[in-house]
């Protein structure tokens, strides 16, 4: 019986040492040097995260990437050079490598080159926890490796089980395309499945009608420690990148009484891998379904501006860029200066710090007010056999006013969007 793709291990690789890398950047014309470096300053946390050390910087100015090495050919030869001189593991590029351009530097470094989405694929392979959250890196990595597969010769077995390689298939020399091209398969019906029964499990929600907010981001902003801090919830809220891949969803109490739903969702990166954005759609849904996202950003971060402009990138790929957005600067406490400034230029945004509680009352206070935004109030009759009716309407919105008539019960109510829909056989005008 031939063996399938093995699934991602429940213990990840331990390895007694932290690989030495180098990172590698080229300058191209739509770059800025400090962009750059700010990318490759990225990079080099990211790598931290993977559990490695960067041991040397490279970077080369080029009008384009050479299409076999990326590089030039005399600039790998100084970086081989530069690898046997600092022991070098790994070398990982900042930009996407081609399958070709990735075996041809292999080739001619004699080690291990991989560029920035295999950094990150590595770390939400060591951070999935959830048998959901493992499928979809799983999904992610095998997508990834497969043209990898195919210009190789059809085998992993030069995959050691290093940065970049963790995951299924690091321990079986010889996986073919086709078990591979079987197990994504295998692995997007059982996706699609977890996808419809939470459908269905949202749709029952949706009966008792629980209004949504969803918690977007730029990685490591503390929208984890945001959920705790307005729900009282225990999540795991860790200072460092991808630490939440998992969705958690919490209960909160808004002013009036009202109970919504607070969803943390996995952090975004500039350049998310589409492998990953792809394989998490289902989870990422929940993004695209809610009543209002609310956006945190690290207010202490120099670059917050960039990191927005990240998080607007991955939410017009999953089509969520129409759902009601609430700013909102975390760990102002940090960078108070830096905060004000943000708000300046951000109507409607809010400064909070999740850590000492400053304004989260405010901020609860602002996520009520913007619900009521999108409020109607409406004017139903229902007859007096419907007690099903009258139960959901003072169950789904606020009744106003109640008048007992000969033809059934008038009533005002002021209901959400969703709900002003679902009542519109017994509307009425006033």
């Amino acid at each position: 019986m031939a063996r399938s793709v093995t699934y991602l291990p429940q213990t990840l690789i331990d390895r007694s040492f932290r690989e030495k890398i180098v990172v590698v950047g080229v300058l191209l014309p739509e770059l800025s040097s400090e962009e750059l470096d700010r990318q490759l300053d990225e990079l080099e946390l990211l790598i931290d995260t993977a559990g490695a050390d960067v041991v040397a910087r490279v970077i080369q100015r080029r009008e384009s990437p050479d299409p076999a090495t990326f590089l030039g050919s005399g600039k790998v030869d100084e970086l081989a050079e530069l690898c046997r001189a600092v022991d070098a593991d790994t070398v990982v590029f900042e930009q996407a490598l081609t399958p070709g351009q990735q075996r041809n530097l292999e080739k001619k470094l004699g080690r291990t080159a991989i560029d920035r989405t295999a950094v990150i694929l590595d770390i939400f392979a060591q951070n999935a926890r959830t048998p959901e959250g493992k499928a979809q890196v799983e999904l992610a990595l095998l997508e990834y490796r497969l043209p990898r597969l195919r210009r190789a010769g059809g085998s992993l077995s030069q995959q050691a089980g290093g940065i970049g390689t963790r995951g299924p298939g690091e321990t079986q020399l010889e996986v073919d395309r086709r078990r591979l091209v079987t197990r994504i398969h295998q692995i997007r019906r059982e996706l699609q499945n977890i996808d419809r029964t939470r459908d269905v499990q949202r749709q029952g929600r949706d009966r008792g009608r629980h209004r949504e907010i969803t918690l977007v981001g730029y990685t490591n902003a503390g929208k984890s420690s945001l959920l705790n801090a307005l729900t009282q919830a225990d999540v795991l809220a860790e200072n460092r990148l991808f630490a939440t891949l998992d969705p958690r969803t919490r209960q909160l109490a808004l002013p009036g009484g009202e109970t919504v739903l607070m969803t943390d969702t996995v952090g975004f990166i500039s350049n998310l891998p589409h492998e990953l954005v792809e394989a998490f759609m289902s989870t990422l849904k929940s993004v695209r379904l809610a009543d209002l996202l609310v956006h945190v950003v690290d207010a202490s971060s120099p670059h917050a501006e960039l990191q927005m402009s990240a998080v607007a990138d991955v939410l017009g790929e999953i089509d969520a860029l129409g759902v009601p957005q609430l700013v909102v600067f975390n760990k102002a406490d940090l960078a108070p200066e830096r905060a004000a400034e943000l708000l300046r230029y951000h109507d409607g945004s809010l400064a909070v710090s999740a850590l000492t509680g400053e304004n989260l009352n405010d901020l609860v206070d602002t996520i009520a007010a913007r619900l009521r935004r999108r409020d109607r109030v409406v004017h139903l009759r229902i007859p007096f056999n419907r007690g099903d009716v009258l139960a959901a309407a003072h169950r789904e919105g606020e009744v106003v006013s109640r008048q007992d008539e000969e033809q059934g019960y008038d009533l005002t109510v002021v209901l959400d969007e969703v709900g002003a829909a679902r009542f519109a056989e017994w509307r009425v005008n006033a």
